[in-house]
């Protein structure tokens, strides 16, 4: 007998919220990424601040990989890949913070929070997602 709870549809409003949610995650990704494209003077700044290189090609690498993550996590196909790959990343971004002492509510948990708001988007809009994390 074929298992029919992957046929359960998922609620439209929750559909919408998931959408809305990864396109903020998406929309700041792709600001983010793209200013260590270039990269800007803050970049520069703000990797000296945290004890990392700060050479435009380690900018470069840093916005490549995430831009790479951003759309794999954007594609419907490969967006549970990309959102395990953004996870690693983020958590480098929260390890570097931990490692200078920053406050923890705005600059630490700001990769927990991006990473909510990631898992939570798709969560809400992906079905395999939904069925493989049950709440409630």
């Amino acid at each position: 007998m074929k298992d029919t709870t992957d046929l359960t549809p998922i609620p439209s409003r929750a559909k919408w919220a998931g959408w809305i949610m990864s396109g903020l995650f998406i929309a700041f990704m792709i600001f983010d990424g793209g200013i260590k494209l270039v990269p800007l003077q803050i970049v520069t700044d703000t990797s000296a601040q945290l004890g990392l290189p700060t050479s435009d090609a380690f900018a470069r690498g840093l916005g490549i990989l995430a831009l790479v993550c951003t759309a794999l996590y954007a594609f419907p196909r490969t967006a549970i890949l990309g959102a395990i790959l953004m996870t690693g990343y983020l958590g480098g971004a929260i390890a570097t913070q931990l490692r200078i002492g920053a406050p923890l509510f705005s600059h630490v948990m700001f990769g927990v929070y991006l990473g909510l708001l990631m898992w939570g988007g798709l969560w809400m809009k992906d079905r395999r997602l939904r069925k493989l994390f049950q709440f409630g």
